[in-house]
């Protein structure tokens, strides 16, 4: 395929369908590893902290790789980042698949999410490149296929553990299947050079356009917040709702349903509020759906609320994409790289531990201390002569809380919530391990929805900045697109 090939050739849709069946196997590992969190958690007997820490990772390791590679996709052609990006997927799978611990899991999330950068470091610039005159609107319907594949993931899990297959293994297994159908479409297929290279543009001015524009900088910043806003929620969003007695993965379903839809109809709005009128919107629905999620953790009003959040934040990703892309021109494929590195990095390294740390401390402080101290009195001794070592394991867990509480007079954090854990993977003593989810539930679904609200400030500060920028484009006539030959982008 060649630089001339127009926008609407077989080729170029061919390259655009296999492109989104790429992001739909980076959105099916999103999906699955947020719908077995909490089965790691029981299984491996983890603190909300170290499932922070794992999720985190299924997204910081995206940003090292875009980090890495999208400085490099001028050089070393998408076509060849598609292909590392399958290696990865394939191999991150089967490292959690077989993983028998903590570093295993982390390790193989890691891998995961660098595969998923990889295939938006190529992708990415491959759809400016094949619709440089409509960029905001088919970044957007390209990013239709990420929720479009959380959907997909998302009710797959949840079929698995209809039909009684629902181990968290085969849940993963679930990503192999896109990463096949990519692989199939992509890895032989030519691909063009990006729009960089074909106008001409240099490594050095590529740098100099994404590193010295300040409004490159202006976006930078924003994107850790509507990434951390998005994606540090979405995270959570299935196992706290769990946790309150919801079915959390299909809420996320109708989340990523809805925001398939509407960046589908993208053209629609865009053209209605403009690119910056999008993202002002934006933030301020996500702010209020982040608002009800913590008020109501449970129900028909935490639906209407995940519905709020979901309308709020569709357009973030793909529109602040589009924006950079076309005001902006001259950052190419390293630009659209810096973007996913910082949105993925802040809320795998921040965001997503944090609030993870922020559950445990406020998840602990709604844990009933007589009768949990009660049930550990109670699993310390009926566990300790069972021959299941993970009972024996939560008897010692239970009992070491038991003597914390009558030295110091208090619940220790996050221990006591471990040690509930560990009596609820306990299967061969049903009746111990129910009434310690009856206790743990409502508290780790607590501690999930305060870790909401403490997004909420970001929200205020995005409606502000993205309020002056639309204010400004209106002012000077309207949004502007700069050109790739006009200079190093907008200021």
């Amino acid at each position: 395929m060649n630089a001339t090939t127009p926008p609407d050739s077989i080729e170029t849709r061919r390259l655009f369908v296999g492109a989104c069946v790429a992001l739909i196997a980076t959105s099916v590992a999103f999906a699955t590893v947020g719908a077995v969190m909490l089965a790691l958690k029981r299984d491996f007997v983890l603190t909300n902290e170290q499932v922070g820490w794992i999720g985190g990772a299924a997204l910081w390791g995206f940003a090292v790789s875009q980090l890495v590679f999208a400085p490099l996709c001028d050089t070393l052609g998408m076509r060849f980042l598609v292909r590392m990006a399958w290696v990865a997927h394939v191999a991150g799978v089967l490292t959690m698949i077989l993983a028998t611990g903590f570093w295993m899991l982390f390790g193989g999330a890691l891998v995961i999410a660098m595969g998923n950068g990889l295939v938006e470091a190529a992708c990415n610039p491959l759809v400016a490149t094949l619709f440089p005159s409509n960029k905001t609107v088919k970044l957007n319907q390209f990013h239709v296929w990420f929720p479009g594949g959380v959907v997909l993931g998302g009710l797959a899990a949840y079929g698995l553990d209809a039909v009684g297959v629902g181990a968290w293994q085969s849940k993963l297994a679930l990503i192999l299947i896109p990463t096949a159908l990519y692989g199939v479409m992509l890895l032989r297929r030519p691909f063009p050079a990006t729009e960089g290279v074909q106008a001409g543009v240099s490594v050095g001015e590529t740098f100099k356009a994404a590193l010295a524009t300040p409004f490159m900088w202006v976006m930078l910043i924003a994107m850790a917040m509507t990434a951390s806003v998005e994606l540090g929620p979405n995270r959570w969003v299935p196992a706290v709702l769990e946790a309150g007695g919801m079915p959390g993965i299909l809420v996320l379903v109708w989340i990523s349903g809805l925001m398939a839809l509407l960046r589908y109809r993208a053209g629609d709005v865009v053209h209605r509020l403009s690119p910056t009128g999008v993202l002002l919107s934006s933030s301020i629905l996500a702010g209020l759906g982040l608002l009800g999620l913590y008020n109501w953790g449970h129900g028909i009003m935490a639906f209407v609320a995940a519905t709020v959040f979901a309308v709020g934040v569709c357009y973030f990703w793909p529109t602040m994409l589009g924006v950079v892309s076309e005001r902006v021109p001259r950052s190419g494929a390293l630009g659209l790289g810096l973007m996913g590195t910082v949105g993925m990095a802040t809320v795998g390294l921040i965001t997503a531990p944090q609030m993870g740390r922020i559950a445990d401390e406020y998840a602990n402080q709604r844990l009933p201390a007589e009768e949990t101290i009660a049930l550990l009195r109670t699993a310390s001794r009926e566990l300790a002569d069972s021959p299941s070592p993970d009972a024996q394991t939560a008897a010692e867990a239970a009992h070491t809380m038991v003597m914390a509480y009558e030295t110091y007079d208090l619940l220790p954090a996050p221990e006591t919530a471990n040690a509930l854990r560990a009596v609820t993977s306990t299967i061969d003593h049903p009746e111990l391990a129910d009434r310690a989810q009856a206790i743990l539930g409502p508290a780790d679904n607590y501690g999930g929805r305060v870790s909401f609200l403490y997004l909420v400030p970001l929200c205020g500060v995005l409606a502000f900045l993205f309020g002056t920028m639309y204010v400004r484009d209106r002012r000077a006539g309207g949004y502007a697109v700069t050109a790739i030959g006009s200079g190093a982008g907008s200021t």
